[in-house]
C-alpha cells in the first residue's frame, strides 16, 4: 500500500511495497513483477534496480525484488553438493569427451553426389554410362589433393577431366564424372555403388559416399 515516508508501515499493516509501480514502468515487456514471475521476463533486472532505489528512498531494506530460491526465503539451508550437481557433472562429462572424440575424428573431406537429372543413363555400344556431379568439400584450411575412385560393379570405369583434383582450403568443387559398365554386368534396373575420395598425401584421410547406377530393365 501507498504511504509517506517515514510511516510505521509494520502499524499499519502494509508489507514493504509502496505501490509506486515503478517496477511495471521500467519493464520492456510490460509485466508487473509483483504478481509474480511470468514467461514474458527477459531477466533484464530493471526492475529490480528501480525497486533499490525506491527503497533507499524509503529507508528500507533492498531485495524486495531480488533474485532468489523458495528455500532461501525460509532460511532453509543451501546444499551445494546434490545429487542433481553429480548428475549434470555426469552428462557434461559424457557430452564433452562425446564433443572431443567426435573433433578428434572428423574428416576434413566432405562428398555429394548429384545425379544427371537431364538422362537416366546412355547406351553406347556394349556399355552403360551415368553421369554424376561430385561435390567435393575441403574442410580443412590447406589445400587437399584427392584421388576419385567408383565401385560396385565389375570393371566399372571412371572418366573424369582430371584424377586427382585438388580443392583450395575451404573451397566446394564440382567435379562432372562419368561411370561405364558392360550391359551384362547390370542385373538389375538399378545397382547399389560407391564413390571414394582418398587423401594423396594422407592415406587415413578417405570419404565414401553411396550412390545409385541405373540402366536398362532385362526380362528373363
Amino acid at each position: 500500500g501507498s504511504r509517506r515516508s517515514g510511516t510505521d508501515a509494520r502499524a499499519q499493516g502494509l508489507g514493504d511495497c509502496i505501490n509506486c509501480t515503478m517496477c511495471v514502468q521500467v519493464c520492456p515487456t510490460g509485466i508487473d513483477i509483483r504478481d509474480g514471475l511470468q514467461y514474458q521476463c527477459i531477466g533484464c533486472s530493471a526492475c529490480i534496480d528501480a525497486c533499490d532505489d525506491v527503497m533507499d528512498k524509503m529507508g528500507y531494506a533492498r531485495g524486495l525484488v531480488r533474485y532468489t530460491t523458495q528455500n532461501a526465503l525460509r532460511g532453509v539451508r543451501t546444499r551445494i553438493l546434490r545429487p542433481r550437481i553429480f548428475i549434470y557433472g555426469g552428462l557434461l562429462t559424457v557430452l564433452l569427451a562425446a564433443f572431443s572424440y567426435t573433433m578428434l575424428m572428423r574428416v576434413p573431406l566432405g562428398l555429394d553426389v548429384i545425379r544427371d537429372r537431364n538422362q537416366l543413363y546412355r547406351e553406347s555400344g556394349d556399355y552403360i554410362e551415368n553421369v554424376y556431379t561430385l561435390k567435393v568439400i575441403n574442410m580443412s584450411d590447406a589445400p587437399r589433393t584427392v584421388r576419385i575412385s567408383a565401385s560396385g560393379i565389375e570393371e566399372l570405369e571412371l572418366d573424369t577431366d582430371a584424377n586427382p583434383v585438388t580443392a583450395a582450403a575451404g573451397e566446394v568443387m564440382n567435379v562432372p564424372v562419368r561411370l561405364r559398365a558392360e550391359e551384362d554386368e547390370l542385373h538389375e534396373r538399378s545397382t547399389d555403388i560407391v564413390f571414394e575420395l582418398q587423401d594423396v598425401d594422407d592415406r587415413e584421410v578417405h570419404v565414401r559416399e553411396d550412390a545409385r547406377f541405373l540402366g536398362p530393365f532385362h526380362h528373363d
